[in-house]
C-alpha cells in the first residue's frame, strides 16, 4: 500500500530541514494608507517594505474610482473566456492603451505576467518552424517554462553576457529562425540588461526579440513604458511583455507587437484561449493607472529619490546592500535559516514586513531580503528600517560577505 500522505509530508519536511519552507504572513492593506497594512498574526499595523506595488498605484484614487464605477456599471465578473463571453469594452480600451504605450500595432491581455510569458513564448516557438530560442540564465520561471513548452531547440547564455550570446548565435545555422528572450530589469538582483547591444546582435544574426519589462513598466521612460522607452529603442523589439500587477497596482499580464503576431498568439495559445478573462473592474483600473502614469512622472521621481536616500542610509549603516542599477535594493544574508530569522525578527520586534528570498528563487548562498522603496515611504520609515536592520543583523551575526558582493557587482 502506497502511503501518499507520507510522501506529501516528507516533501514538506525536506524544505523545512533546508530552511526553505515558505510561510505566508496574513496581511490586509489599509486603503489610503499604503505602505501600511494590518497583521492578522499580531493585530498590529506593519510597514511593508517588499511590495511589488512599486508606486502605490493600487491605492491611487483614480484607479479605485475607475474600478468602483466599472463594478457599478457592469458587475463583478467577465462571465468566462473571451471566446465564450465576448470581449468587454474595458478590455478593448486597455489593449488599445497598451499598444499606444509601447508604440506597437496591437496588444493582448491575459490573467497574469506568468501566464502571458508561458503562453506567448510557447506559442511563438512552436509556430515558427525550426526556431532556436536563446534565453538569459536568470530569466523568470514563466519564461523558462514557456520556452520548454515550445519544444524548440534552446540555448542559455550567461546572465547579461553578450559575448556568450554572440558565441551561441554564431555557432547556429544562419538559415534557422532565432528568438532572443530576456528581461530588462531582473527583480532579484536589481540589475538591468544591455538591451541595445542585444538588439544589435539580433539584427546581426537575423533574430527576433522578446523583452520582458515586468519590473520596468510604469517605472522608467517619459511615459512609464519601461527601459526600452528610456533608451529610445522600443521599435527594435518584436515583442514587449509587461504586467499590470506591479507598478500599475492591479492584476494581469500582456504582450504587444504587430497585428499578425498578436493575432497568432490570440488564436493558438491555450493559456489565453481557455482561461477566464480579467473582469471589467480590473481592466478599467489598469487603464486608469497606465493613463495616469503616461502623463505623470511625479510618482517615478519621488520613488527614485527614496531609493537613493535609503540606499545611502543602508550603506552608511554597514548593511550589505548588493549592487543595483534599479529601484530594487537586495540585502545579502547568504543563509536560508538566517534569512527567515531576520524576516521574523523584523516583523515581531519592529512591525516591519520583508519577506525572505531563498532558493530556488535565487541561487543557494545568496539568500536575501529584497527591499522595494516606494514614493509613499517616509524618511522616518526609512530611518526605522535601517535602525531595525542594524539591530537584527548584529544579533544574528550577519556581516557583509565581501566576495559574494564582489561577484554580484
Amino acid at each position: 500500500m502506497i502511503n501518499y500522505e507520507q510522501i506529501f509530508r516528507q516533501s514538506i519536511e525536506r524544505l523545512k530541514d533546508e530552511g526553505r519552507y515558505r510561510v505566508f504572513n496574513t496581511l490586509e492593506r489599509k486603503a489610503g494608507s499604503f505602505p501600511l497594512a494590518k497583521s492578522y498574526i499580531t493585530g498590529r499595523t506593519v510597514t511593508v517594505w517588499c511590495s511589488n506595488d512599486y508606486l502605490g498605484m493600487g491605492q491611487h484614487p483614480k484607479v479605485i474610482t475607475a474600478m468602483a464605477e466599472a463594478i457599478g456599471r457592469v458587475g463583478s465578473g467577465a462571465g468566462g473566456t473571451r471566446n465564450i463571453s465576448g470581449t468587454h469594452h474595458a478590455m478593448v480600451a486597455l489593449e488599445d492603451t497598451l499598444a499606444e504605450l509601447h508604440g506597437k500595432e496591437a496588444a493582448l491581455v491575459m490573467t497574469s505576467g506568468y501566464v502571458t510569458n508561458e503562453a506567448a513564448l510557447s506559442t511563438l516557438g512552436s509556430m515558427i518552424p525550426g526556431c532556436i530560442i536563446y534565453s538569459d540564465e536568470f530569466n523568470h520561471a514563466s519564461m523558462i517554462h514557456g520556452i520548454r513548452n515550445s519544444k524548440c531547440e534552446k540555448h542559455v547564455f550567461r546572465h547579461n553576457d553578450v559575448a556568450h550570446l554572440e558565441q551561441l548565435l554564431k555557432a547556429s545555422d544562419p538559415a534557422r529562425p532565432k528568438l532572443i528572450a530576456f528581461e530588462s530589469v531582473y527583480s532579484m538582483d536589481g540589475d538591468i540588461s544591455p538591451i541595445k547591444t542585444i538588439c544589435d546582435l539580433a539584427d546581426k544574426y537575423n533574430a527576433i526579440t522578446y523583452l520582458d519589462e515586468v519590473h520596468a513598466v510604469g517605472m522608467y521612460g517619459a511615459h512609464g513604458a519601461g527601459v526600452a522607452e528610456r533608451e529610445g529603442i522600443m521599435d527594435r523589439f518584436t515583442v514587449i511583455q509587461g504586467t499590470l500587477g506591479k507598478a500599475y497596482g492591479v492584476m494581469g499580464g500582456y504582450i504587444t507587437g504587430t497585428h499578425a503576431l498578436i493575432d497568432m498568439v490570440r488564436s493558438y495559445a491555450p493559456g489565453f484561449i481557455f482561461t477566464t478573462s480579467l473582469p471589467p473592474a480590473l481592466t478599467a483600473g489598469a487603464t486608469a493607472s497606465i493613463r495616469h502614469l503616461m502623463e505623470s512622472s511625479d510618482e517615478r521621481t519621488r520613488q527614485q529619490h527614496n531609493v537613493r536616500v535609503l540606499n545611502d542610509m543602508l550603506h552608511k549603516a554597514g548593511i550589505p546592500v548588493m549592487p543595483t542599477m534599479s529601484h530594487i535594493l537586495p540585502i545579502l544574508v547568504g543563509d536560508p535559516v538566517l534569512c527567515k530569522q531576520a524576516s521574523d525578527m523584523l516583523m515581531n520586534q519592529f512591525d516591519i514586513y520583508v519577506q525572505p528570498i531563498n532558493f530556488p528563487t535565487v541561487p543557494r548562498g545568496t539568500e536575501r531580503l529584497r527591499i522595494t522603496p516606494t514614493p509613499c515611504h517616509t524618511h522616518e520609515m526609512m530611518f526605522e528600517l535601517t535602525r531595525a536592520l542594524v539591530w537584527v543583523f548584529e544579533r544574528l551575526g550577519i556581516k557583509a560577505d565581501v566576495e559574494t558582493l564582489k561577484k554580484a557587482a
